[in-house]
């Protein structure tokens, strides 16, 4: 008696998971012929943490997010929606962002830097690649929005270039 054969490919199907766990995808659908094949994940959305007063001083692997919103604080004082900003980098993919080239080495900017169009402004690594984000236009860096090696998401704001 002959085995039967297998309606579609694991391994292809793995290779939609990873994309979609490497990406800002939520779901793939692929078909061929009469074979449809969908792969999707569930979103988790977290709250953004904020902290004021004295408990600014806690450890900050406790709150990650309020080391941007403190830097960010003195360059627009109740400025909370920066994607909207027009002088903002945003993430052009998903992965962890660097402030510096390697660990121990001086950062890319620091707020008030002053940049040139095309000058490295961090680093995102995504898939074990490296990818610089270049300034969009010269101008001062007015706030860093996020923490040195953490996540981030497509779309992010990540600096504001005035």
């Amino acid at each position: 008696m002959a085995t039967p054969k297998k309606p579609f490919d694991t391994d292809f199907i793995r290779d939609l998971a990873h994309l979609i766990a490497e990406t800002d995808l939520s779901e793939i659908e692929v078909a061929q012929g009469d074979l449809k094949i969908r792969v999707a994940r569930s979103v988790q959305v977290i709250a953004p943490v904020t902290v004021a007063g004295p408990a600014a001083h806690a450890p900050v692997a406790a709150a990650p997010i309020a080391a941007p919103a403190a830097a960010a604080a003195p360059a627009a004082a109740g400025e909370t929606d920066w994607s909207k900003h027009p002088g903002v980098v945003k993430s052009p993919m998903v992965g962890t962002a660097y402030r510096s080239p390697s660990p121990g080495a001086a950062s890319f900017i620091e707020v008030g830097s002053v940049v040139r169009e095309g000058q490295t402004l961090l680093i995102v690594e995504a898939m074990k690649t490296m990818n610089q984000i270049p300034a969009p236009k010269s101008g001062t860096v007015t706030a860093i929005l996020f923490d040195d090696a953490s996540p981030v998401e497509y779309g992010e704001p990540l600096v504001v270039v005035e």
